[in-house]
């Protein structure tokens, strides 16, 4: 086992990682930019090191600033969180180069699923369902048009390195394709570097539907069901549940087989998942994440278990402490993001913490960084906080959550918290109705 791992990331998830750290009897490293002297990831871990100014290109994303923290502290490992450099496949492989230990994934794991298309490709010729759509990139006009027409209007056009809803344009028909095919090009292009996009059905009212996979390096892997992230705004997840609302025990049965063999056969290392869109009780393939998520504490509330402490046994070669047939589902879990923004615009709202009080009692979980008296930044996300609350079902975790939000104080900036408290008294979010459409026609309805 690790000495000593860095933490390569900031706010609640590097808190996050300190603290499994502290329970294994590891010594941690904080890394921070001069933004983040007085974050509270800096006063939790045992060591810190600042690593560049506050532009993220300067300081968190400064692969030699990093690796030399790692060395001027003597750690073994690395765990980067998520976001950052957390799925650049070039960071591992420089890593590796340096004999440091990465917690995640092996760099050709990372590689693979980072470009849309050999991901799609990869998981078609392991069983996965996929969604309809172009075989690869699509590089004309007249290209893009057989192939909507083929497939059936609508259509979706994404970037083939893209993420976080750029470079995702919608066609509805042949004569509103053109400008959509132009524009996510445009926009992968500025976002990412590069321009190639691919095509695929746009389904009407699907649910983003996400099953959590962990393996171990050397072909065993389990599946920890399945996560329902379908309340989003512009590709952005907002609110996360599990188990889905509308999965039954024999789709998750079979759809978590599929994904656990499938990252198996590749010798997938670490916590992984895959993501779907989900109509009419078959599922497609959209992406895999190579990394945490960050609604992770959903999935080890309903099933009891500490993935991060996974994630580090398996980089240092230790057994996973769980089995597929020991692991089954107690009651229900919702997560809402807590983001230091103001609605309806969502623009940003850094600024000093004025007063805070973290909600607490049974089956509440808040995972924040906050403290009274902290200046939020204004160079990074906007994600202040995760609010994560357990119940015995749907309806009581329901319950717990309104509870929660009632108790949760944060004066000083604006915050995306009354916006939870709104919405769980609409009928739709009291039974589960809801598609990746919904909240966007709410928001259009309620502040249009």
């Amino acid at each position: 086992m690790f000495d000593k791992i860095l933490i390569a990331n900031r706010g609640e998830i590097a808190l996050r990682v300190i603290r499994a750290c502290r329970e294994m009897g590891i010594a941690s490293v904080a890394v921070h930019s001069t933004a983040d002297a007085d974050a509270m990831h800096v006063r939790m871990a045992d060591e810190s090191v600042c690593i560049g100014p506050p532009p993220s290109g300067s300081s968190y994303l400064s692969m030699p600033a990093i690796i030399s923290a790692c060395e001027i502290t003597g750690a073994q490992a690395i765990h980067p969180g998520y976001g950052f450099l957390s799925e650049n496949a070039g960071f591992v492989q420089m890593l590796e180069d340096h004999g440091i230990t990465f917690i995640g994934p092996r760099a050709e794991h990372i590689r693979i699923m980072g470009d849309k298309i050999t991901a799609k490709d990869t998981m078609k010729a392991l069983g996965v369902p996929c969604v309809p759509g172009s075989d690869g990139g699509v590089d004309d006009v007249e290209q893009a048009k057989k192939i909507s027409s083929d497939i059936g209007y609508p259509v979706i056009i994404k970037a083939t390195a893209g993420g976080g809803g750029r470079g995702m344009k919608v066609a509805k028909d042949e004569a509103g394709l053109e400008v959509a095919f132009r524009t996510a090009r445009a926009e992968a292009k500025a976002a990412f570097g590069n321009p190639d996009v691919y095509i695929e059905k746009y389904l009407q009212r699907p649910r983003h539907i996400e099953i959590q996979v962990f393996g171990d390096g050397k072909g065993r892997a389990v599946h920890l069901g399945e996560r329902d992230c379908s309340l989003q705004r512009r590709h952005q997840k907002v609110l996360e549940e599990a188990p889905g609302p509308i999965i039954t025990e024999e789709q998750r049965a079979h759809i978590g087989k599929v994904c656990a063999d499938a990252v198996g056969k590749i010798g997938y290392a670490g916590a992984g998942t895959i993501e779907f869109l989900f109509e009419d009780g078959e599922f497609y393939f959209i992406e895999m994440n190579t990394r945490l998520q960050v609604e992770h504490p959903v999935t080890e509330a309903i099933f009891g278990v500490d993935l991060v402490r996974q994630q580090i046994r398996v980089a240092a070669g230790e057994e996973m402490e769980f089995e597929q047939d020991k692991l089954s589902i107690l009651g229900h879990a919702i997560e809402v993001r807590i983001n230091a923004e103001k609605v309806p615009t969502f623009s940003p709202c850094p600024g000093k913490i004025t007063q805070y009080h973290a909600p607490g009692g049974l089956g509440v979980r808040i995972d924040s960084a906050l403290y009274q008296g902290y200046s939020i930044p204004p160079y990074y996300d906007s994600l202040i906080g995760k609010l994560i609350v357990h119940g015995r079902d749907r309806q009581e975790a329901l319950a717990r959550l309104d509870r929660a939000l009632g108790e949760l104080i944060v004066d000083g900036v604006d915050t995306t918290a009354p916006l939870f408290s709104a919405l769980l008294q609409e009928a739709d979010i009291q039974s589960g109705n809801y598609s990746i459409h919904w909240l966007e026609r709410w928001l259009d309805q309620n502040f249009g």
